[in-house]
């Protein structure tokens, strides 16, 4: 089987860091080394330190050059930012006072800024013919709305479609922040935070359960996937119209 190319969605953090390092040993069973790696880094418009990520990534490749028997044979990779903020605001914050009735009174901010990065992450892979896309979350997290089966699940589903493969390589492997830590110092790699952007709503509250997180998914991933049809197909007057603003 010939070697693919690969994305990963990085935010500079531990998680990310470590599935980038994983691919780019080949050291996970589900991670065989690429030819070539796409840290697909998501800019939401709410973020702050936007230094963080690149930085960590600059540190990251250079020292996981020094690991390798054969480093002239380490999968190029690049770091690509993305803006997903008007997918962001058209997901939840242009309508939030409209949608949180719908699903309790939930805060589902951050479910909203997940399915906006993978729409965009979706269409880089189709476009840039990347056919499969990791993210690094991890089960230790499940309190996040956006790491929980539900939600993986039904973004996998929608990946499917397009033909581009979603994993979560580590979600299992990383039950405990203890196992992030030893891998990243096995690599000589920074084991703790700094390397992400921090972002408005990171500590945000929200008592979200699975069903409200996946009434909140069957309402909104079929208005990605048109976002993503009409996309690719060059209609940017449809595409702008999937996801209208507030007023």
């Amino acid at each position: 089987m010939s070697k693919q190319e690969l994305a990963i969605l990085f935010s500079g953090g531990t998680d990310s860091l470590a599935v980038y390092a994983l691919a780019a040993l080949g050291r996970h069973p589900e991670l065989p080394r690429p030819v070539k790696i796409h840290l697909l880094h998501m800019l939401n418009g709410m973020s702050r330190f936007h230094d963080f990520p690149r930085q960590r990534f600059a540190a990251a490749q250079e020292i996981l050059a020094t690991k390798s028997m054969q480093p002239e044979k380490m999968p190029a990779a690049e770091m690509v930012e993305l803006d997903s903020g008007r997918l962001f605001q058209g997901l939840w914050l242009d309508r939030y006072e409209e949608l949180m009735p719908r699903y309790n009174g939930k805060n589902l901010v951050c479910v909203a800024c997940k399915v906006a990065m993978h729409t965009k992450a979706i269409l880089y892979c189709t476009e840039n013919l990347v056919p499969v896309l990791a993210a690094g979350y991890a089960k230790r997290q499940d309190y996040y709305p956006e790491q929980t089966p539900v939600f993986m699940e039904k973004i996998a589903a929608l990946s499917d479609h397009f033909g581009i493969r979603t994993i979560f390589p580590v979600f299992e492997d990383f039950d405990h922040e203890q196992i992030t830590r030893h891998v990243l110092e096995d690599f000589g790699l920074p084991s703790t935070g700094g390397g992400e952007r921090k972002c408005l709503f990171c500590q945000t509250l929200t008592t979200a359960t699975e069903k409200e997180i996946g009434a909140y998914l069957d309402e909104m991933i079929p208005r990605a996937g048109e976002y993503i049809e009409h996309k690719l197909h060059g209609r940017i007057r449809e595409a702008a119209g999937v996801f209208p603003p507030g007023r």
